[in-house]
């Protein structure tokens, strides 16, 4: 919940125009601002070469639910993704499994693309039940997809212990969380669809420590918190796959 509309707008184009300078390959960019200026972006994006994701979603598509914004209306101005269980989500605003599981049912149903974020806190991992935790949280809102529909969705992995707080988790420690969430969906599914299942590593990746993250076999990207909101930093994370 970062900028006013216009300090939106400047990053976005600031953006814009340092990939214009620098490229960027063949890297997908999904920017994901807040909803009130999701239009804008789209406008933007249209020409620019990037997607846009909502940062949530209600899990439904209309009725009597007040300030909530539906998949549906999302969808309906050019968005093509949206992310779904975010940590802030879930601590915050008490979004359990099953309503993500919901949320991400009701992303599909209306044609986009879920991000769907899991992760431990601080606390699980020095308990030494952090896989507990995300296979509960990857198992309990992802298990009643079809094969297809995961490979059309991404997870994104988020220590949250590292998340703002200027602590990264490891090379290593991303590595070996991914490849055991690529090895649920694998269980789950089938290693085809497992390979082909792009999964995020998110919490406080940098300019600094982006490429050796992102050079970790399992790790097929990032999702970028503070670093985005600075575009040099954000256009060097992007350039260093």
């Amino acid at each position: 919940m970062n900028n006013d509309f216009q300090e939106a707008e400047d990053l976005l184009f600031d953006i814009v125009d340092l990939l214009k300078e620098k490229g960027k390959g063949e890297t997908i960019i999904i920017a994901c601002p807040p909803a009130v200026y999701l239009e804008m972006a789209t406008d933007i994006a249209i020409e620019n070469d990037f997607l846009v994701g909502a940062q949530n979603c209600s899990q439904f598509d209309s009725g009597a639910y007040t300030g909530e914004i539906s998949p549906a209306m999302i969808n309906s101005i050019g968005v093509t993704h949206v992310i779904i269980g975010h940590s802030e989500r879930r601590a915050y605003f008490a979004e359990t499994n099953q309503i993500v599981s919901a949320k991400v049912d009701a992303v599909l149903r209306n044609e986009m693309i879920p991000i769907f974020c899991c992760g431990e806190v601080k606390s699980e991992r020095e308990s030494g039940i952090h896989f507990d935790v995300v296979k509960s949280q990857v198992s309990e809102a992802l298990f009643q997809l079809e094969g297809e529909q995961i490979e059309n969705l991404i997870i994104a992995y988020e220590p949250v212990w590292a998340i703002g707080t200027g602590l990264t988790a490891t090379p290593e420690q991303a590595q070996e969380m991914h490849a055991y969430i690529r090895g649920l969906i694998g269980n789950r599914f089938g290693e085809k669809v497992a390979a082909n299942t792009s999964i995020l590593y998110g919490g406080s990746c940098n300019a600094k420590n982006a490429r050796e993250l992102f050079s970790q076999p399992d790790v097929d990207g990032g999702l970028i918190g503070g670093a985005s909101l600075k575009a040099v930093d954000f256009v060097t994370i992007i350039n260093s796959f």
